[in-house]
């Protein structure tokens, strides 16, 4: 074994370690609250949307077994930010929303002076995944082996599009245990980005038998919201986050359940039994941040997710009697 690999396994080894000492910290993922009050009946409101919606049932994902949602919102339109949740702490996967984790430790590498927007990457196999582009209508071309495209546009590429090549080029860029060591930073125990989008056979030495990524709502939430306050990381890497995000071409979410004057910074999600949309609502007075991993194929997720997003909607414009 190469002195490389020896060091990569060592690495992968203390990450698995993180991940077995996280398990501790999953029960306690709102213990500290960063501030935020709760409401009991906001929380009441939000429980009884989710049931109407039926969305309150244990879900059968095929070969993973059986799922619950994980749904957060923080209402941020009054002086003090207010939590609610369903089952927000309940760890699941995020498919393409963990992307967002990606983008964060990209720009705060390149916020701490390890590389620039502007650096080219020459994209290689095996990161090369995608056959097909996920949003019909963005013009973009796949990108193919020996692409040399900069830092900047596979960002863009990754959040915009979610693109998959995109995104195991910029895990590899980041790394993953700077990736995991900023999650850990904000107390994010549990949300570990462990693989690329690839199959594990061409995965690097020991994270071909690592465990899948998982978050929950709360954490994805509370990484919004500290994008939204200029928080994560510094005001930089922050207000890059809300560019990217604000530029999201999937609308086909809990974007379509939102009035048309609503701004939604958002990175949606989704494979198999699972469909997923996080984001920053912004429609003037009335902001809030929404984060809702359904354990569902989007074919049954879209129209549920349409109703949710129109029902808490209008919780917090009657909590503010806004509109």
């Amino acid at each position: 074994m190469s002195s490389i690999q020896t060091g990569g396994t060592v690495k992968v080894a203390l990450l698995m370690i993180f991940i077995v000492l996280s398990q501790s910290f999953y029960a306690q993922t709102t213990d500290n609250l960063s501030g935020y009050k709760s409401d009991k009946k906001f929380t009441e409101q939000l429980a009884e949307t989710v049931k109407s919606l039926g969305l309150d049932s244990t879900f059968n994902v095929g070969e993973d077994g059986t799922e619950q949602i994980s749904l957060a919102v923080i209402d941020i339109t009054g002086a003090e930010p207010t939590l609610a949740g369903f089952h927000m702490d309940n760890f699941i996967y995020p498919a393409s929303v963990y992307k967002m984790y990606v983008a964060a430790a990209v720009l705060a590498r390149i916020s701490h002076g390890d590389f620039s927007l502007y650096d080219y990457l020459i994209a290689k196999e095996p990161n090369i995944v995608d056959r097909g582009r996920e949003i019909k209508t963005d013009p973009r071309p796949l990108l193919k082996e020996g692409d040399t495209v900069t830092v900047n546009y596979l960002l863009d590429l990754m959040i915009t599009r979610s693109d998959n090549s995109a995104a195991n080029c910029l895990i590899d860029k980041a790394t993953r245990p700077f990736i995991n060591n900023l999650l850990h930073q904000y107390g994010w125990y549990g949300s570990e980005v462990t693989r690329k989008y690839l199959r594990r056979k061409f995965e690097d030495p020991g994270y071909d038998t690592i465990r899948g990524t998982e978050t929950c709502a709360f954490h994805a939430a509370d990484f919004l919201y500290r994008i939204y306050t200029n928080n994560l990381v510094n005001p930089w890497v922050s207000q890059q986050m809300m560019t990217l995000l604000g530029r999201q071409l999937d609308k086909s979410k809990i974007a379509q359940g939102l009035p048309a004057t609503a701004m939604f910074y958002h990175k949606t999600g989704w494979f198999a039994y699972w469909t997923n949309d996080v984001g920053i609502v912004d429609d003037g007075q009335l902001k809030y941040v929404i984060a809702c991993f359904l354990p569902l194929e989007e074919s049954l997720a879209k129209p549920k997710m349409k109703m949710l997003a129109e029902k808490i909607y209008a919780i917090i414009n009657e909590r503010h009697k806004l509109k």
